[in-house]
């Protein structure tokens, strides 16, 4: 579960990014977070991977108070969460599936481990005949499916994507949230972050919409209009 209550974030240089923003997200839902450009969503993921700290208010993410958490703690937060990025992070020079077994690796896991995973996640995802081949081999849609792997392979309870289809075209960015909802199916949280308005359009789930640093609106096909700068 992730749970802001009454959540103020002001940067060093008096930006204030967050101004009491209150939701939560529980285990299991699937929604969609959005907002133009500047309207904190960066912030709020930020806040949720604990890579900055609240100004006021708290935090709770899969269990863990973020406003007062010790840095030693943070490993254990960021193994239940999953992050896929706008910009794939794709190591070039490493397969699909040693891209994947990457992640498993930095934390730890066994070598056998890694074997019967990093199959099984690719197959999940509709790349176990891509195992062997080089991200610049792959279509833009097809390295998102291995972020989404690398996400998924050491088995998080929440799923954040930001940005998942901003590189995309409208049809492959339509597979990609298909991808995500089959994943929300079997039981993982997901937290789609967007600023694209069509993204949602052919989804029925919550919509949890930001501007200005306050959430505007939260519910089932949620009102999200809003004029781009």
């Amino acid at each position: 579960m992730i749970q802001f209550r009454d959540v103020f974030k002001e940067y060093s240089n008096g930006t204030k990014a967050l101004k009491g923003v209150s939701f939560t997200l529980r285990d299991g839902e699937f929604a969609f977070l959005v907002g133009p450009s500047g309207s904190g969503k960066s912030t709020l993921i930020k806040l949720i991977t604990g890579e900055i700290s609240p100004t006021s208010g708290s935090i709770l993410v899969n269990g863990y108070m973020m406003e007062r958490i010790r840095m030693r703690k943070l490993p254990y937060v960021r193994r239940t969460l999953g992050v896929v990025f706008q910009d794939f992070r794709l190591i070039e020079k490493k397969t699909v599936y040693e891209n994947v077994a990457f992640a498993m690796r930095v934390v730890g896991a066994p070598n056998k481990e890694i074997r019967s995973r990093v199959p099984y996640v690719l197959g999940l995802v509709g790349l176990e005949e891509k195992a062997k081949m080089f991200p610049d081999e792959l279509s833009g849609g097809e390295q998102q499916r291995v972020a989404i792997a690398r996400a998924l392979v050491n088995d998080p309870s929440t799923i954040i994507a930001d940005e998942p289809t901003g590189n995309l075209d409208p049809a492959r960015s339509l597979e990609i949230l298909m991808l995500l909802q089959k994943i929300n199916e079997l039981g993982t949280t997901v937290l789609v972050v967007t600023h694209e308005k069509g993204v949602v359009d052919d989804f029925s789930q919550r919509v949890i919409a930001i501007d200005g640093g306050h959430v505007i609106s939260d519910g089932m096909d949620g009102y999200y209009d809003y004029e781009e700068v």
